[in-house]
């Protein structure tokens, strides 16, 4: 394939470094159109938990990943990219701020300065804050505002969601992205993009707990009338999953993981007890049967201990009442067999397996819930900000819904090719 000169300007780039896989995805608008280019998948060698552990291994992953993803795109001038982050270091809180409205009607002036005093706030040295997500404005004795801007009044006031990393572990990924060729142009929480590709605005409105479940932590983001009101990284995954296979059978991570995937379920109940599975143990050692029952009572163990940490976090914070929509989980771990109705079960609550939005006829090949989070990085570099800076002047404003109208096209002939 010939490589292409494309202008950075006109190029989304999403980087997702997880724990078990580094994806990328690119995205390139032209003519008030986005197209999707090129997508790369790579192991992940260098995380542990959603930290970096090891710099060169970290590198090495994402290289790759850009790599494959900038062959089939026909790019060789990839240069920034919206980073996704997630890591036990993560923690996240609620402040609010009160400005005086310096006029009698409130300006964007007005909102930097009221947002700018809820985040002024005292944290430790060695933490830097990742977002401030405003979630409703007061105008004197008016609630519950999205937008001020324009109203009339004397006091402004404003709630918001802060989220905040350790600026070590955040400085390591950022390391690791600019040594594999590309900078870090946006750093977005793993949750919240993952909330943008997957959860509707009525779910977000009603009360819904997103639960991604990666490889390394499973991340909580949760949403009521249209805003974040708590996120969480929890550190276990999919792999904490399979490690106990792997310990329980005495069996290597990749034939732990093949048994997960194949013959795993989490209720004991919907397999034959007198069913069982082949296990090839590690070098050496001769293939055995294994009770298929065994297997399921591993991996239900480990599920009754992660959902009763999700069911804590929600009773600890009074949200119970708050999740009119119930649960959405998705991420790769959310694949594992009976996941989603043993949750809805233990959490008392509808749950339901949470997919990419199609965008108006995306491949299935994309509707797969390993890929919420790189989809929703790709569309939180579509803000308005990213927007106004990657426009020409001559060019009329691009609306998001106008870009995702035109996601399909591209999608279906990229993949066409590959698949």
């Amino acid at each position: 394939m010939s490589q292409k000169k494309v202008s950075r300007s006109n190029v989304l780039v999403a980087l997702d470094v997880g724990t078990t896989k580094v994806c990328t995805l690119i995205g390139l608008i032209n003519n008030k159109e986005i197209e999707i280019l090129g997508v790369g998948s790579h192991p992940s060698y260098g995380l542990k938990k959603g930290c970096v552990i090891n710099i060169d291994k970290t590198v090495k992953s994402i290289r790759c990943s850009l790599e494959e993803a900038k062959l089939m795109a026909g790019i060789n001038n990839l240069d920034h990219a919206t980073i996704g982050i997630a890591g036990n270091h993560i923690y996240s809180f609620n402040s609010s701020g009160v400005v005086a409205i310096k006029s009698k009607e409130v300006t964007e002036e007005d909102v930097e300065r009221v947002i700018d005093a809820a985040k002024a706030i005292v944290i430790p040295s060695d933490r830097e804050i990742l977002h401030v997500l405003p979630q409703e404005f007061r105008v004197d004795n008016t609630s519950g505002i999205k937008d001020p801007v324009g109203m009339f009044g004397v006091r402004l006031e404003v709630n918001v969601h802060v989220v905040t990393g350790q600026t070590t572990l955040i400085q390591n990924l950022i390391r690791c992205v600019d040594q594999a060729g590309i900078q870090a142009q946006k750093i977005i929480l793993q949750p919240v993009a993952s909330s943008k590709s997957v959860l509707s605005n009525e779910e977000k409105e009603l009360g819904v707990v997103l639960v991604d479940i990666g490889g390394g932590t499973t991340d909580l983001a949760i949403w009521k009338e249209g805003s974040l009101i708590h996120s969480q990284i929890i550190p276990v995954g999919g792999n904490h999953f399979t490690n106990d296979l792997a310990v329980a059978l005495k069996v290597a991570h990749t034939e732990a993981e093949r048994i997960k995937i194949n013959h795993g379920s989490i209720i004991p109940e919907n397999v034959n007890k007198s069913s069982h599975i082949t296990v090839h143990g590690v070098a050496g050692m001769k293939p055995r049967e294994v009770e298929q029952k065994f297997i399921t009572k591993v991996l239900n163990s480990r599920a009754d201990e992660l959902l009763a940490v999700i069911k804590d976090i929600i009773e600890s914070n009074n949200l119970d009442r708050e999740l009119n929509a119930g649960y959405v989980i998705t991420g790769g771990g959310a694949l594992i067999k009976d996941l989603v109705p043993y949750a809805e079960y233990v959490l008392e609550k509808p749950v339901k397996l949470g997919y990419p939005v199609s965008f108006g006829g995306m491949t299935t090949v994309m509707q797969d819930p390993k890929l919420s989070t790189v989809l929703g990085l790709l569309l939180e570099s579509l803000d308005d900000d990213f927007l106004e800076s990657t426009i020409t002047e001559e060019e009329p404003r691009v609306k998001e819904k106008d870009i995702i109208s035109k996601f399909s096209e591209s999608l279906k002939s990229v993949f066409k090719e590959i698949f």
